[in-house]
């Protein structure tokens, strides 16, 4: 909510609701005394959150200034400008005149992630000259410039040896990488890296979970059976449960003090199947709403720790989000970007008009990631999509992938992520930079 603030003929400042809208500029000032008309603020934005926020504006009668209740001082031409760091979620800044006049103004700061090149790496591929190298090279000839390595996958395995307590407890951690030198070798490349958290589908923590007591932590069936749906036995982990929502917060917020760039959410959703079948033991809410509160919150601690945050979702979720729980607007105030698996081969045909849609590689795509980017202009998320680097049903070489990532461009979604489970890309997919 944007506010305008009005003085009273006794300088008292009175809070008036104007529009609900993101601050993009200066905010106007509307009052009976024009003493208090003394206070603006430039729009925050940021594109390297381990960066100072400079914050800049105009208070050309001001005595008394702070941002965030940190005292700044004001230029004889009116102008201040302060650095933050860590970089906040919002901006506060409070000025007072000689005449006792005050006026504060709070915008959001707009994290505005610089977009994406990338590529799709599990923690074993990684582990692998064989796979790896290539991947590096296509970095070296400007190919990509990112890698999403994965952190936690799904089966649960949580790809380093990380420092977590309760994925160590539940015997989750792996060593298939060394995560330091990992992330010092991708930047050392000039890539970006991204960490995949494979969330609510954590077979390895439910089952534990289950055999322990601590039965609340699983999605279960009516008869308070492990849920399993197409996923096998303890598939999902419950949404709602604090224990699980704090276990995946707190390994996405160790790799952003690693130096991840990125923390990618995938899983990020309730499972497939009748809600009125499942048991999310100690919690009745909206499953959507328990969706976006658990991005939000993670999105606000990884900030603070200088990484962006994104969420991997089903390719129906933008006309369909009911099965999975996935509300791409209301998923769009909490987090940096949204990405959609828009792979041709899973669509049926005449999907979005599409007669043959994995046929199709360009018309599929920009239809449905066209989509996307609509309904995630309601909280100014971008769109980074997942396209399709594997044969299903067809061969999909590099004319596939072109189509793909120019139908994406074209929609309004130019970064991008490619998928192939095993880690194996061709280069001429993609063109050199």
């Amino acid at each position: 909510m944007i506010i305008v603030l009005v003085a009273t003929t006794l300088a008292l400042v009175v809070l008036v609701p104007v529009v609900n809208r993101m601050f993009t500029g200066e905010l106007s000032v509307v009052g009976i005394d024009d003493r208090a008309q003394f206070l603006s603020v430039d729009a925050a934005q940021v594109k390297d959150l381990r960066k100072a926020l400079t914050v800049t504006g105009h208070a050309p009668s001001a005595t008394s200034l702070s941002v965030n209740d940190q005292s700044a001082p004001v230029g004889a031409d009116g102008r201040f400008s302060v650095e933050l760091s860590p970089v906040p979620v919002k901006v506060r800044v409070s000025a007072r005149d000689s005449a006792g006049n005050e006026a504060t103004r709070e915008i959001p700061v707009e994290a505005r992630h610089p977009g994406m090149r990338a590529v799709h790496m599990t923690a074993l591929a990684w582990s692998s000259a064989q796979l790896r190298e290539p991947v590096l090279q296509m970095g070296r000839e400007g190919r990509i410039d990112a890698v999403q390595l994965d952190i936690k996958d799904e089966s649960g395995e949580i790809g380093y040896d990380s420092g977590v307590a309760l994925g160590r407890q539940i015997g989750a951690t792996r060593q298939h990488y060394d995560v330091q030198a990992a992330v010092r070798q991708l930047h050392d490349a000039g890539l970006r890296v991204v960490g995949r958290v494979v969330a609510f589908r954590d077979p390895i923590l439910a089952r534990w979970s289950w055999n322990s007591g601590t039965r609340q932590r699983v999605v279960q069936t009516r008869d308070g059976r492990p849920w399993s749906g197409s996923y096998g036995q303890f598939a999902f982990t419950n949404y709602g449960d604090e224990d699980v929502v704090r276990y995946n917060i707190d390994l996405a917020v160790e790799a952003a003090q690693f130096g991840f760039d990125d923390i990618l959410y995938d899983y990020v959703r309730r499972p497939e199947g009748r809600l009125d079948q499942m048991r999310t033991p100690g919690f009745t809410g909206a499953p959507e709403k328990a969706i976006v509160d658990f991005l939000a919150r993670s999105r606000d601690e990884v900030h603070k720790r200088g990484a962006f945050v994104g969420a991997s979702v089903f390719g129906i979720a933008a006309d369909r989000p009911g099965p999975v729980a996935q509300d791409i607007p209301s998923m769009s105030h909490a987090v940096d970007y949204i990405s959609p698996m828009v792979y041709p081969s899973h669509w049926g045909p005449g999907e979005y008009g599409v007669a043959q849609p994995e046929a199709q590689p360009y018309d599929i795509t920009a239809k449905s990631v066209g989509a996307f980017v609509a309904q995630a202009r309601a909280g100014g998320a971008q769109v980074f999509p997942w396209l399709q680097a594997f044969s299903l049903r067809r061969t999909y070489g590099a004319a596939e992938v072109k189509a793909q990532i120019e139908a994406s461009r074209q929609s309004g979604a130019p970064s991008f992520l490619l998928w192939n489970a095993n880690c194996r890309y061709e280069p001429g997919s993609l063109d050199a930079r």
